[in-house]
């Protein structure tokens, strides 16, 4: 099923998400307007927004204070992205030069906290303390998992529970934000609130997992950037780790992380994992975390919203970019 499909309950208002975001490149001087509408013009799947939307649509659907969070959320979001791509380096997102390496890196930093800046005047705007708080936990968290993954940078001891927990702050907080928030602006009850944080959490771990597993199995122009890339920045992902433990000692990601050969073995773990079952091991374990979102869905109203929610977890595992 596709997106335009699964966001039919909230379609409309994702477009007024959309205006919003649009309207945070109208600023003085004309140089921050060129660099925030391209980076805020690539496109993306706006999944984080519209589980905001989703969220809230199951209660109370109040605009005044949902869509903003939205808009907070895809800021956020797009901030996190601007500022890995200028920490790892990386020439290419969504098939088009990232910030640094049109601008550079320093001022692709500053940029990424010109957008944190304005998500917090977002999340503000839904004059919400509990809200507000929650996205500045979140940002923190965010901040923790991308570190981690800074410090554990060409380390190959580490463990999938190592794993896990770092694609919990870096990708799983951001969703959960999305899920929690959505339910508490909606006036949601207490347990349907913690049902649908547990929903945005388990959902985020399953689509950063197939995240993973595309950039081994994935092409270029479905990726919208160099298959290989997490081990070209020495980032240890579950298919990686899966091709250490079948191959302890001769492992070309091993090689790789010691500077022997680079290209050459990240080429070779590439070909070993696609011609072996480490995808579908990895799809299986994305499958069950996407299970694992909806185990108590059920509970919920019964609406449209709902049935996107069960939908959207379906798409995360069968997509390809």
């Amino acid at each position: 099923m596709s997106l335009s499909k699964i966001y039919k309950p909230i379609q409309k208002d994702l477009v007024r998400a959309e205006e919003s975001l649009g309207s945070v490149t109208r600023v003085e001087p004309a140089w921050l307007a060129e660099m925030l509408d391209y980076s805020l013009s690539g496109g993306g799947k706006r999944i984080r927004p519209a589980l905001a939307l989703l969220s809230g649509k199951l209660y109370d659907y109040n605009l005044d204070y949902l869509l903003p969070m939205a808009v907070a959320v895809e800021l956020m979001h797009t901030a996190t992205l601007v500022h890995d791509d200028a920490i790892d380096n990386s020439l290419i997102r969504r098939s088009k030069p990232t910030i640094n390496s049109v601008w550079g890196e320093e001022k692709a930093v500053l940029l990424g906290d010109y957008l944190f800046a304005r998500s917090g005047e977002f999340a503000a705007d839904t004059q919400n303390l509990r809200v507000v708080r929650l996205f500045s936990q979140t940002l923190a968290i965010l901040s923790t998992g991308e570190l981690e993954q800074t410090f554990s940078a060409f380390n190959t001891e580490q463990s999938w529970q190592d794993y896990l927990g770092r694609i919990s702050r870096k990708t799983a907080s951001l969703f959960s934000l999305a899920t929690e928030s959505g339910a508490i602006l909606s006036q949601a009850p207490e347990k349907s609130i913690e049902i649908l944080k547990d929903y945005g959490y388990n959902l985020g771990i399953a689509f950063q997992i197939v995240d993973d597993i595309l950039d081994f199995i994935g092409t270029e122009e479905e990726l919208g950037k160099p298959v290989g890339s997490d081990l070209a920045q020495g980032t240890l992902t579950l298919p990686a780790i899966l091709l250490l433990e079948q191959y302890p000692d001769d492992n070309p990601v091993k090689k790789s992380f010691n500077d022997e050969d680079r290209q050459g073995n990240i080429e070779l773990a590439l070909k070993m994992v696609r011609d072996s079952s480490i995808p579908e091991a990895c799809y299986q374990v994305a499958s069950d975390y996407c299970a694992k979102a909806c185990r108590n869905l059920s509970l919920l109203p019964d609406n449209d919203s709902l049935q996107s929610l069960v939908q959207l977890a379906d798409f995360i595992t069968e997509r390809r970019r």
